[in-house]
């Protein structure tokens, strides 16, 4: 439960962006996809942690495969989305057409770091892959 999600857009580097470090508590959406619940995939970006400490997706490793996602939608109805897959890439091998490209369905991809830190930064990805259902 995060209450209301961030927008985010593009970073000056061309990559997506990330909520800020005091918004480690929230969940953001890349308003260059979809919304939640639309056909294609909907990503939702959050924190693991950060420098204050634990963030909103601290529990990810809690995830399943089959555990359902609901996201509150603007419009007053929430899409309800079950686990497919997870996956943990390096930053560096991030599958940006996986995560991004068009869905023939509505999909949501829920995107936070991962791995040990080094240099003060989590050198992977965790994806959450998940398919509407209701």
């Amino acid at each position: 439960d995060t209450g209301p999600l961030l927008k985010l857009g593009l970073a000056a580097d061309g990559t997506v962006e990330v909520p800020s470090v005091a918004d480690g508590d929230r969940i953001g959406w890349y308003t260059g996809g979809v919304t939640p619940g639309e056909t294609g995939p909907a990503v939702l970006i959050g924190h693991f942690d950060t420098a204050r400490g634990p963030a909103v997706l601290r529990d990810v490793a809690k995830i399943h495969s089959g555990d359902e996602i609901t996201v509150s939608r603007a419009d007053g109805g929430a899409a309800v989305f079950r686990v497919r897959a997870l996956e943990q890439v390096g930053k560096k091998e991030f599958p940006t057409a996986r995560v991004y490209g068009n869905t023939a369905h509505p999909e949501l991809r829920l995107i936070t770091c991962g791995g040990e830190i080094t240099d003060g930064h989590r050198p992977d990805n965790i994806i959450v892959y998940a398919d509407l259902v209701g």
